[in-house]
């Protein structure tokens, strides 16, 4: 077991940490701060109060950069064993997709940002990284349920698969975390 010793400083003013083989140095040239620009922003929203909140942060981002605003929805396919259980009928996918559009837009349409609405169908997480990346967009925002211990192992969680696989950053927003002001 190697133990770390304390740090010292190069001529550079640079500090060195040292831990096995690793080195680990930062220039103080690389901490300045830079304009952030954000000009297409991409909202997953499933309806829920939690998502709500997610849509609130990510107008309130969009008004503020005057960023393009994206609403997005996956439908999940329902799978069934068909050995032991009636087939359902199949959704009229067309049908299900204009109904839930003009649902995204009615939660955008007093908002003072313009935004379009998107409706696809597969895995939520896999959907959404693919539409971020398609619309080269900035910011993901996506709210999380703050399931924990056996709900989220049974349920998995969306905004954790997004984090690990999005092109971009992601801001995630915690139902019980502050409000947007």
């Amino acid at each position: 077991m190697k133990t770390i010793g304390a740090p010292r400083r190069s001529a550079s003013s640079k500090v060195i940490v040292r831990e096995g083989r690793h080195k680990a140095a930062a220039p103080a040239a690389a901490l300045v701060p830079r304009r952030l620009k954000l000009s297409r922003i991409l909202v997953a929203t499933d309806f829920s109060e939690q998502s709500h909140k997610a849509l609130n942060y990510a107008i309130g981002f969009a008004a503020q950069f005057g960023a393009e605003l994206t609403l997005v929805h996956v439908v999940e396919p329902v799978l069934y064993p068909t050995d032991w259980m009636v087939p359902l009928p199949e959704i009229d996918f067309a049908q299900t997709r204009k109904f839930l559009i003009e649902q995204l837009k009615a939660l955008s349409r007093n908002s003072p940002v313009t935004a379009q609405s998107i409706v696809r169908r597969g895995q939520p997480a896999e959907e959404i990284v693919a539409a971020a990346r398609e619309r080269k967009v900035d910011l993901i925002v996506i709210a999380t349920h703050g399931y924990s211990g056996v709900k989220h192992v049974l349920i998995g969680s969306v905004a954790e698969r997004v984090v690990r696989s999005a092109p971009c950053p992601v801001l995630t927003v915690r139902p019980d975390g502050r409000d947007f002001l």
